[in-house]
């Protein structure tokens, strides 16, 4: 009879298999009867101890962008120490792993290229993607896909978005124990106008404008149906795609298979979880705001629509709703009268005379709270921030753009110009700010406090589908992990120190929406909880071997 011990890879093939390998904490059993006697160090080492000796080498180097490269290495040659890294130093880790540092990454990614992650698959490749989706040796139950195209506040970073999908699998893994073989990385290269990258020797994708129009919805089509054939139930997520393509993939494939956007649903999931946090240090409800966006696009519209969401689920009409939602965009405010305006708009395009810009539609509505998405770095200043201070007790402050540099405003500007009054959350981590002799701690508004859970929930319940109300499950959830300590801190999402905890508990409540609407293959056990946590991957070593075979 075949046991597990005679599936394993043997030898070198176990110490180059990053899903199995243990490195120097293979046992004195493990080496006899796996192979590996004389091809380690003598001397067992604990997986505590290996990760102390990654994190004392990880903190003498001062460029983040070769941070990220060792734990790229760290992650392809032993995913089990990777994550324990992770998970047990998030705060310090994350930040590496994905924004800010991503974005860098993503810019440099032909530079520092030392060996693939995930598939690439081209317009080259049509009439053969599920060919080519078959060479992928594992069961894929979640695919992160790309094209480049609008890399956080990037742009178009073409094939170096690669970065993008990786981080957010290895998100899944830490921050919600999704089983690392079951995630697929996937850049569909449609080339890209990005001049520089097509310059540069070192980039890896096709020298090529971008394909657009038939060819390129042949290719995306084509993608989906053979991720549907070759991996049954898979969840696919579409991660930076631009506006003219994000809004239109979605409405397409929603409905016909289990996908979402995170750029549009989980970011609106996390910021609905932050304005809910802030509404319980105000002591308002949502029908009492108003918000103005600065950026009409994936995240604006799909903050402003869970916020809608969220209202109507509290009884206001939904007409009603939209009226507290105001968008700016590059041309001022967005207004009913203006022509041409794209469909995610349209239900934000109120009766109002045009408003040139930003800190005049600000002074003229009046909101009390203000979230940027337009990726322009700088853009709530002091006179704005000022502005919120005058009109509002706690003025809503959230700088959502990221990486860094495209931050609206910083958490140390935006408690110094509302008098340490604003309730703020940002898209990138800024530290503590010490004001009027106490300790504000910000929070990110990072989406790895959603689309995790979320993706752990509906591969609990075997989702069919992944609808807006899961999403407002979720950050309901997430808004009521806050504490009162939290709160008064001026913290308005959860610690990530907690973040695991947090997606179990988002993962419960998304597969409850599924068993409640009728979108679960799975029945309804007696013990959700039970059930998703049967699903949380540990980063601790197995063991292979119980003991050394006898001579």
């Amino acid at each position: 009879m075949k046991t597990h011990q005679d599936s394993m890879p043997h030898g070198t093939k176990l110490l180059h298999d990053p899903l199995r390998n243990k490195g120097t904490a293979f046992t004195e059993a493990e080496r006899d009867a796996l192979g590996l006697r004389g091809l380690l160090p003598p001397h067992i080492h604990t997986q505590e101890e290996q990760m102390a000796r990654v994190l004392e080498n990880l903190r003498q180097i001062d460029d983040p962008l070769q941070k990220y490269v060792a734990l790229a290495a760290l992650h392809d040659r032993n995913e089990a120490l990777f994550f324990r890294v992770v998970c047990d130093n998030v705060d310090e880790i994350m930040p590496l792993i994905y924004t800010p540092t991503v974005g860098l990454a993503c810019q440099r990614y032909g530079h520092i290229f030392q060996r693939p992650r995930g598939m690439f698959i081209s317009v080259n490749d049509r009439g053969r993607v599920a060919e080519i989706l078959r060479n992928w040796p594992l069961k894929a139950g979640i695919i992160v896909v790309t094209d480049g195209e609008r890399i956080l506040g990037l742009g178009d970073q073409g094939a170096n978005g690669m970065g993008i999908p990786v981080g957010k699998l290895s998100l899944y893994t830490a921050c919600a124990g999704v089983e690392p073989s079951l995630c697929l990385p996937v850049t569909l290269d449609m080339g890209t106008n990005n001049e520089t990258l097509l310059a540069d020797p070192y980039y890896v994708g096709l020298r090529r404008h971008r394909v657009t129009g038939p060819d390129y919805d042949e290719l995306i089509d084509e993608f989906i149906t053979a991720a549907r054939e070759v991996f049954p139930d898979v969840i696919i997520q579409f991660e930076d795609f631009a506006n003219h393509n994000a809004f239109r993939l979605l409405e397409k494939y929603r409905d016909r298979i289990c996908t979402f956007n995170d750029d549009i649903q989980g970011t609106a999931a996390v910021a609905l979880a932050g304005v809910l946090s802030a509404l319980r240090v105000k002591g308002t409800r949502l029908a009492d705001e108003k918000f103005l966006f600065l950026g009409a696009g994936e995240a604006a519209t799909g903050i402003a629509d869970l916020i809608v969401a969220a209202m109507v689920a509290e009884g206001i009409d939904v007409a009603e709703a939209r009226k507290h939602c105001w968008l700016v965009d590059s041309k001022g405010l967005v207004v009913r009268s203006r022509e041409g305006l794209a469909a995610q708009k349209l239900p934000y395009a109120h009766e109002h005379a045009p408003v040139a810009d930003f800190p005049s539609a600000l002074k003229v509505l009046k909101p009390t709270g203000i979230i940027g998405v337009a990726a322009v770095g700088g853009t709530f200043t002091p006179e704005v921030l000022r502005a919120m201070a005058d009109n509002n007790p706690r003025p809503i402050v959230f700088a959502l753009s990221n990486p860094t540099s495209k931050a609206e405003c910083t958490a140390e500007q935006a408690y110094q110009g509302t008098d340490g009054r604003a309730l703020f959350a940002s898209g990138s981590p800024f530290g503590p700010v010490q004001f009027g002799g106490k300790t504000l701690v910000p929070r990110q508004g990072n989406n790895c406090y959603i689309f995790p859970g979320v993706g752990l929930g509906a591969i609990a319940c075997g989702a069919t589908r992944i609808s807006d109300e899961m999403f407002l499950a979720a950050a309901r959830t997430a808004a009521d992990e806050v504490t009162a300590a939290d709160l008064e801190q001026g913290s308005l999402l959860p610690s990530l120190s907690s973040i695991r905890a947090v997606s179990v508990r988002i993962a419960v409540a998304v597969a409850e929406v599924a068993w409640r609407r009728g979108l679960a293959a799975r029945p309804r056990p007696d013990d959700p909880l039970a059930l998703v946590q049967s699903h949380v991957y540990d980063p601790h070593y197995r063991t292979y071997a119980e003991r050394a075979p006898a001579a």
